[in-house]
């Protein structure tokens, strides 16, 4: 994972999404199109129940996220998920709404942002390659070659 951005090993367990990659063989990349899809929908589903003061709506999509980001070894958001499942549970036996929850929806938005980003930079070799001069659609550098 030579291309990848530094301080991403912070963010995703390399070793854990290879092997997540070599035992999920050629329906990886379509079960990691469905994390995108499921965490899209869980973030946004999570951050909605923030703004209705619905705690039992939070711990669902924190469940989700928790688990299918494990499957990627994305810990970090794995973990912040968990924590907001975990105080979700805890409000509703105690019946109260977690406002000490807002810091962690957001970090969790910004894990989840952050985490996709990596995993396209891994599995897109479009995006792997960079964004260097030349290439195709792109105009070549070197249009003075061969000219006098």
């Amino acid at each position: 994972m030579n291309n990848l951005p530094e301080g991403s090993a912070d963010v995703v367990d390399w070793a854990h999404f290879e092997k997540a990659r070599g035992e999920l063989g050629p329906g990886f990349i379509r079960i990691l199109s469905y994390f995108r899809e499921d965490g899209v929908k869980s973030v946004a589903a999570i951050e909605q129940a923030m703004r209705e003061a619905n705690t039992v709506a939070l711990v669902m999509p924190a469940h989700t996220i928790k688990g299918e980001a494990r499957q990627f070894g994305a810990e970090p958001l794995a973990k912040a998920a968990e924590l907001i499942e975990s105080t979700a549970r805890l409000c509703i036996e105690t019946q109260r709404f977690p406002d000490e929850l807002v810091a962690d929806v957001v970090k969790l938005r910004s894990l989840f942002d952050q985490t996709i980003q990596l995993f396209d930079q891994a599995t897109n070799p479009l995006l792997s390659r960079g964004g260097g001069a030349g290439g195709f659609g792109r105009k070549s550098a070197n249009q003075g070659f061969g000219r006098i």
